[in-house]
């Protein structure tokens, strides 16, 4: 099984893959630790050709979980859509089930909650003008993607089913 995250930064995804590979189980392969890793970060923005790379890293990563036979848990913000057509191919052609749970809140919640993370950091911050553009750029899933819609762990057992 592949689990695919998507939603905005701040929206609350790591929580989430955390909680659904504890559940699932599942491992959890998180394009912004594969960004650490590289020396990146996405919160002072990247260049897409190196999201690019990120991404091909990633895959080869679920690539060889999958085939080892486990379950992977995706974090990513997963947008634009074709990006989450290309890890649902991946699962397609590993034979293995695929599920886009979207981390849904609302723009207030992400930026309260990136507020809050300046105050007391957890986590590296999103300078504003990259966190503006991300949220302006940013492409929920279309309702043919039939995409699981969670607001916290909360509401988690429907995925989990």
């Amino acid at each position: 099984m592949l689990v695919l995250l998507c939603g905005t930064s701040f929206s609350g995804k790591s929580t989430v893959a955390r909680e659904l590979a504890r559940r699932l189980p599942a491992r959890i392969v998180s394009l912004d630790e594969i960004n650490e890793r590289r020396g990146l970060w996405g919160g002072d923005g990247i260049p897409v050709e190196e999201w690019a790379r990120t991404h091909a890293i990633a895959a080869a990563e679920v690539r060889e979980l999958l085939t080892a036979g486990g379950a992977v848990v995706v974090d990513d913000t997963s947008s634009p859509r074709f990006l989450r057509d290309g890890w649902r191919a991946l699962a397609e052609a590993a034979g293995v089930g695929f599920r886009l749970v979207y981390v849904e809140v609302d723009e207030a919640t992400v930026r309260a909650r990136r507020d809050r993370n300046r105050v007391d950091p957890r986590r590296q911050d999103v300078a504003d003008d990259v966190l503006d553009q991300h949220l302006a750029d940013f492409e929920p899933p279309a309702p043919d993607e039939a995409a699981v819609r969670v607001g916290s762990v909360a509401d988690l057992d429907q995925v989990c089913r």
